[in-house]
């Protein structure tokens, strides 16, 4: 059984080489890393082509109008024969250390999807500013009558292939967690497991109030369609008319 890490990349030239030797550290037996790149201009392809000879490392490059995270995935998954990944981000913000806990209930027949949650004991945001702590929670508190998970905003999951492809093959943008679960709900098997988000060292933060407030406005608008479906009675076909 092969398990390949999926880490979609825009301008992160900087944290290519420590995140493949973090990741390497784990010991982890993963077939392969794939990057997923979205048009990066800083270097970050050169950075990753520099390392598939010496790493178990793969670029993907997509230049065209259908980019953003859950596409990224989806086109790392599709290119893979794994039959788990790891899903995580290139900024060093998820801790390739409990890389191993996010797969071990999979492996152990005991979960389809594992979420590396902020928000369950031994979880932790450490030095994030009041507006985007505030913000977090309560997105996040907003989708759990949906989920049943208190992190359906995280980013850092372990998930089966054919979960991934069945329940997320048309999620879009940011919430490729949250699709997921609603869609699977009833037959997918979900865990958390605490992580501590670390803040990045290296590269620009794509993340400002700005930002937040968007990804906040889009989150709702989400999370209300989502609830406008299971209000929404299943239309009825017509009966057949009986032969005479």
């Amino acid at each position: 059984m092969l398990t390949a890490i999926i880490v979609p990349t825009l301008e992160e030239v900087d944290n290519i080489v420590p995140l493949v030797k973090q990741i390497e550290h784990t010991k982890v037996p993963f077939s392969e890393i794939i990057f997923v790149d979205d048009g990066s201009t800083d270097g970050t392809r050169d950075k990753i082509r520099g390392l598939t000879l010496a790493h178990r490392v793969r670029l993907i490059e997509r230049d065209g109008a259908e980019r953003g995270l859950a596409g990224a995935i989806i086109a790392g998954a599709n290119a893979s024969t794994a039959d788990f990944f790891v899903v995580m981000d290139a900024d060093l913000s998820h801790p390739p250390e409990e890389i191993p806990a996010l797969l071990q209930p999979i492996l152990a027949n005991e979960a389809d999807l594992v979420v590396g949650s902020r928000y369950i004991p031994g979880g932790a945001t450490p030095g994030w500013p009041i507006w985007r702590r505030l913000l977090s929670r309560i997105a996040s508190g907003v989708a759990y009558p949906l989920t049943g998970v208190h992190d359906a905003m995280g980013g850092f999951f372990a998930i089966r292939r054919e979960c991934l492809l069945r329940f997320a093959n048309e999620a879009a943008g940011f919430k490729i967690v949250f699709e997921t679960i609603v869609r699977g709900r009833g037959s997918l098997r979900v865990r958390e497991v605490p992580i501590v988000f670390r803040n990045r060292e290296r590269g620009a933060s794509k993340m400002s109030l700005a930002q937040a407030m968007r990804f906040a406005i889009a989150w709702s608008r989400a999370i209300g369609r989502r609830v406008m479906e299971r209000k929404t009675p299943a239309r009825q076909l017509p009966a057949e008319k009986s032969g005479t």
